[in-house]
């Protein structure tokens, strides 16, 4: 099961991570990137499928593509805002990794734009 590798690398990460912490701590930070990079490569084997059963739905309900492109990319934004606010949290800089949090909501409240628009319009539709 590719959970299991992802657990063990994580769990592998870790503790390196502890042992290079006692030897050169400067250089955790790269110990912990490795490792996340190795783990999201397992993950994202499966973004493909999901996208996959994405493209079906959208071809049998018949909703805009250009929407559900734009709720990949919050949904992308997201998980990357996730990434690297985590980082700069375990390397010791929490205020960055607020920092990146802000960004990342200004930048999918930006991205959601055309949404609400779409929404409200549809709303405004309704009303006789």
């Amino acid at each position: 099961m590719e959970i299991l590798k992802i657990v063990g690398i994580g769990i592998i990460t870790t503790i390196v991570i502890i042992i290079i912490k006692q030897i050169k701590p400067e250089f955790a930070v790269v110990a912990l990137i490795s490792g996340v990079i190795i783990m999201l490569y397992f993950i994202f084997s499966y973004f493909g499928n999901v996208l996959n059963v994405f493209n079906q739905i959208l071809n049998k309900t018949g909703v805009n593509s250009e929407l559900f492109g734009i709720i990949l990319k919050i949904v992308g934004v997201g998980y990357i805002i996730e990434f690297g606010a985590s980082i700069c949290a375990d390397s010791g800089n929490p205020a960055i990794a607020d920092k990146i949090i802000l960004g990342g909501k200004l930048l999918i409240l930006v991205l959601a734009m055309p949404i609400i628009t779409n929404l409200l319009d549809l709303i405004i539709g309704l009303i006789p």
